[in-house]
């Protein structure tokens, strides 16, 4: 039985499985995700188009205060998509963060474009946009009305900030230096739906932004994405190219190569049933981080992590780091530690500009990425973790700390 399939098996809604083992972050399913599959399936709209398509578009665009939404099999092909219509080209350069997944690099690759590693700032962990001004305005220069990165004469074309484990990135910056150096800016808030900056929703900043619903995101639909955009014409452009480019669905004519990217019916009504509880979800994430900020803080060696003041997060993924020497242990002693526990836990991503997959990439880089991959760790945050899990997880942090000493 799947870990998926055991969590369905609970007596309470939002219980997470009792036989002790304590996952870290998996779906909540507790709304009417049943009610609208059914109607998916008495009715026959199971396949790519259909009114739940329709419906979970609208519901996200009005969450993010966008006027368009166009729903994708997960958040990468959001990602690859928005990119090609933002007009990345063979051989362009995109900024994106180094200490992020590794998809929206992945997706920059897609295109022949290449990514530019943008290290992370200490107190958030997002991309440092200090790093993002040097290097634009000492690192590249103006060439026949194009800015070039001046080691490799490539076209800076685009910038993709991500915000980083349920917290925004600082994106005043941002839009400051798109504008000024003609840059097109594509979020990526995969991780981040509903998290706010300065009062306003993430993924509205940008020309474009990308969402994912995997199954360990704030909301799910299995799998699944969304672009969303206040841009009519790059919104239609992207249902087009979503849908496998076909221009006379009579005659099956296409007029560029496409891409079968569009979200099911199936999958968008479960979408639209996790929609329905998104202020819920949010509440649980940020109670939950509510208490292990209290809890850590009475344990040395472990910094939880934090919430700038301009920033509403929606803590994600719970991450703390870790000191080896004031805890006893480091990141990954305790993740080997908590899994004797029963307890699972994760360690944050390789930094992207480390990865064999990227080699040779160029990275604006002082170590700080390094340094929060090597420290941090994340801990069960479920949107359904229970109060007693919770303190499970808690006081086998303060055990293992006695005992390391």
């Amino acid at each position: 039985m799947s870990l998926e399939t055991s969590q369905r098996k609970t007596t309470e809604p939002g219980a997470l499985p009792s036989a002790g083992f304590v996952p870290l972050c998996v779906p909540e399913v507790r709304g009417r995700e049943w009610e609208y599959v059914k109607d998916c399936l008495d009715t026959g709209w199971v396949s790519s188009v259909g009114s739940y398509v329709d419906r979970f578009e609208k519901m996200v665009a009005d969450c993010v205060g966008v006027a368009h939404a166009v729903a994708t099999v997960n958040g990468t092909s959001a990602l690859h998509i928005a990119l090609q219509i933002a007009g990345v080209k063979v051989d362009d350069e995109v900024l994106v963060p180094t200490l992020t997944f590794i998809a929206p690099a992945n997706a920059i690759r897609y295109v022949g474009a290449w990514p530019v590693f943008v290290d992370a700032e200490p107190d958030f962990w997002q991309w440092d946009p200090e790093k993002v001004r040097t290097f634009l305005e000492e690192g590249c220069r103006w060439a026949n009305g194009e800015l070039r990165n001046k080691a490799t004469g490539r076209r800076m074309k685009a910038l993709l900030p991500v915000h980083v484990l349920g917290h925004p990135a600082d994106l005043a910056p941002i839009v400051e230096l798109a504008r000024k150096f003609q840059l097109a800016i594509i979020e990526d808030a995969t991780e981040s739906l509903g998290a706010a900056y300065r009062g306003q929703q993430v993924g509205s900043f940008a020309d474009m932004a990308c969402f994912s619903f995997n199954g360990n995101k704030l909301l799910t639909t299995g799998g699944g994405g969304m672009i969303v955009t206040n841009n009519a014409e790059w919104a239609q452009r992207a249902k087009y190219l979503t849908t496998q480019a076909k221009d006379d669905p009579v005659e099956y004519v296409h007029g560029a190569v496409g891409y079968n990217y569009r979200l099911t019916n199936v999958l968008a009504a479960i979408g639209c049933a996790q929609m329905e509880l998104i202020e819920e979800y949010i509440a649980a994430k940020r109670r939950i981080a509510a208490r292990y900020e209290v809890a850590l803080a009475g344990i040395p060696g472990l910094q939880p992590m934090r919430e700038a003041s301009w920033a509403s997060s929606v803590f994600w993924m719970y991450t703390m780091l870790v000191d080896e020497a004031a805890y006893g242990l480091d990141s990954r002693a305790l993740l080997a530690a908590f899994a004797r526990a029963r307890i699972q836990t994760r360690p944050l991503w390789q930094p992207l500009h480390l990865s064999p997959a990227h080699a040779g990439a160029a990275v604006l880089d002082s170590g700080v990425a390094a340094r929060l991959y090597r420290a941090g760790l994340s801990l069960p945050c479920s949107v359904g973790l229970t109060k007693a899990d919770q303190e499970r997880v808690i006081d086998t942090l303060v055990r293992l700390a006695r005992s390391s000493r």
